[in-house]
């Protein structure tokens, strides 16, 4: 989703979207080869392995495309002299807190999937001290599977939803994501950055926006997280400060404006 909004949004650059037919992370030769041709100026690494669940019972899989990968890309970065923006995540936290997250929170990750992204971190500002690392949350766009699209699927075809009300993040358009990231590289951004939509919510209440919005008749309904047992736990409270954003006069739109522009793109592509 973010590396085909990338794609859509940058302005004014050659963009040069690769994808694992071009390069598998886990093989450095490969990665290095493809930096090596294209001598950019900045690398986006957006790719990585997603699935949380997936990551519990594929942990040697998780660490060697969301850590090891990491690592071949910072590498290949400074031989070619390339600056890297590394993608990282909301679950290199435990979710313990009661307030947003700040850069220099101690990581705690809870499930494989943090764990891999808390060590492709530390393993980055080691290796590419220079490199920016731009956390974000609950991530939602056109293009891929994500949170609004299963929602919308499953309202148009149930009179009423269950959704998890005990777990409270920051949703993130692709699209505000993808200019954020722009602008980072633009003024060469470098160490840690929290880049989500201003705002936060619960599953519960982000679902029960964009069914009203979409104008559906379900009625969504709040449960609690022991109702729904996944594999992976889920941090209680992963909302994450908007303090090194603003840092760099970047500003987020609020999630609820982004949740309405993705229905308005959802709506102009007739996927709704």
């Amino acid at each position: 989703m973010l590396g085909k909004a990338l794609v859509r949004e940058w302005s004014g650059d050659e963009v040069i979207p690769l994808t694992s037919r071009d390069a598998d992370l886990r093989d450095a030769d490969a990665v290095g080869k493809v930096v090596d041709q294209a001598r950019a100026d900045w690398i986006i690494l957006s790719a990585a392995y997603t699935d949380v669940d997936g990551c519990e019972t594929n942990r040697e899989l998780a660490f060697s495309v969301n850590r090891d990968g990491a690592l071949n890309v910072a590498g290949a970065a400074r031989r070619a002299g390339s600056k890297l923006l590394f993608l990282s995540s909301d679950y290199v936290f435990d979710g313990k807190k009661s307030s947003p997250y700040e850069t220099d929170d101690a990581r705690n990750p809870q499930g494989v999937y943090g764990q891999s992204k808390a060590e492709a971190e530390l393993g980055l500002l080691d290796a590419l001290p220079e490199c920016c690392i731009a956390r974000t949350s609950w991530l939602f766009g056109a293009g891929g599977k994500c949170f609004p699209d299963t929602i919308l699927k499953l309202a148009a075809t149930r009179s009423t939803l269950d959704v998890v009300n005990d777990q409270r993040g920051s949703p993130t358009y692709t699209v505000d994501l993808a200019r954020a990231i722009e602008q980072l590289c633009r003024k060469n951004a470098a160490g840690i950055v929290h880049v989500t939509n201003r705002g936060d919510c619960t599953w519960f209440e982000f679902a029960q926006l964009l069914v009203q919005e979409a104008r559906l008749k379900t009625e969504v309904r709040p449960v609690s997280s022991k109702q729904f047992a996944r594999p992976a736990p889920r941090p209680g409270y992963s909302v994450l400060s908007p303090k090194s954003l603003d840092e760099f006069g970047i500003e987020m739109p609020a999630w609820q404006d982004a949740s309405r522009r993705y229905l308005r793109e959802r709506a102009g592509s007739g996927t709704l």
